[in-house]
């Protein structure tokens, strides 16, 4: 049975926005202010260049200089884990010699998407992949998004013949799958929810942690929630699922990254930019997440030239 304990990722990891300048260029020196405030304020683990990070828009180059712009920023402080799945297995391989080059300490590796390949095509892909792998990875499965489920069987086919797959992240939406995994899954594999408003949910069921959005800017209250619930406060915990919900849910009123991208121009972090086809939030979402900011006590303060700031949250 799987084990609950987080040693390798810890248990906030935090999908990375990916900032850019007026002119769409990769924006460096926020870059660097957004990883020390995500490190400051919980983060364990950083992934760069996942779906959070605008990834397909984002072209190789850029990509490796993003990962070793966070190395250098993170010091050490936070693990940084790098983004490397596509839909094709020759391209992810590149991908992950690239990160692992750039000095990452692990990698993602979403499940092939648009192809759609069956089970055995997706055992075939990531033992493939696997080959090149030096450094812990976390499956990333998100059938919204690839159109393909990895299923209990390949995620437990897969832990069992790759042992540096390490991890899943899990964006299926689904507690009944992620606990039937935890049940059958090697003791020394971890699940993670991929979604902010499952978290305590998947907690239930043996995740040991979030892949999160939201930790961005609450970083702190998600893992005091981790962890009163590990510590068996459960109603500590429910409190600060209540409290972070309506925000949890509000980052994706449009689509991921706008609303955190706009939140966190509000905090002064970086600029609200996205790529095309994103565009930004509707004004009657940029209005919600204005109310929920003023709720949670979302505040800033200027630090040496450079807009820094602390998350004060609800006290509990």
């Amino acid at each position: 049975m799987i084990g609950v304990n987080s040693p390798v990722f810890g248990k906030v990891v935090t999908a990375m926005v990916t900032p850019f300048k007026d002119d769409m260029s990769i924006d460096y020196k926020a870059v660097t202010a957004i990883v020390e405030h995500l490190i400051k304020n919980g983060t364990t683990s950083i992934v760069v260049a996942g779906t959070t990070g605008e990834s397909p828009t984002l072209e190789d180059k850029e990509k490796s200089e993003l990962l070793l712009a966070v190395v250098k920023a993170a010091k050490g402080k936070a693990k940084v884990i790098a983004g490397a799945g596509s839909n094709s297995t020759a391209h992810t391989i590149e991908n992950c010699k690239k990160a692992q080059e750039a000095g990452v300490d692990g990698l993602l590796l979403v499940a092939p998407y648009y192809n759609k390949p069956s089970q055995q095509g997706l055992l075939a892909h990531f033992e493939t992949v696997m080959k090149s792998v030096t450094v812990p990875t976390m499956l990333y499965n998100i059938p919204g998004r690839t159109g393909v489920n990895i299923t209990v069987d390949t995620t437990v086919e897969l832990a069992n013949r790759c042992k540096l797959i390490h991890a899943l992240k899990d964006s299926t939406g689904s507690v009944d799958q992620a606990g039937e995994i935890a049940g059958k899954i090697r003791e020394d594999f971890r699940i993670y929810s991929g979604d902010d408003y499952l978290t305590l949910p998947f907690l239930s069921a043996g995740a040991c942690g979030v892949v999160s959005v939201a930790s961005h800017v609450v970083g702190k209250p998600i893992a005091k929630m981790i962890d009163a619930f590990f510590t068996g406060d459960h109603a500590k915990a429910r409190l600060f699922h209540y409290d972070y919900l309506p925000l949890f849910k509000a980052l994706f009123l449009s689509p991921n990254p706008a609303c955190i991208k706009y939140v966190l121009s509000k905090m002064g972090l970086c600029q609200p930019h996205l790529r095309l086809p994103l565009v930004g939030p509707e004004k009657s979402h940029m209005e919600i997440l204005d109310r929920l900011m003023a709720e949670l006590k979302l505040e800033t303060t200027s630090v040496a030239g450079v807009v820094q700031n602390e998350v004060f949250g609800v006290s509990r």
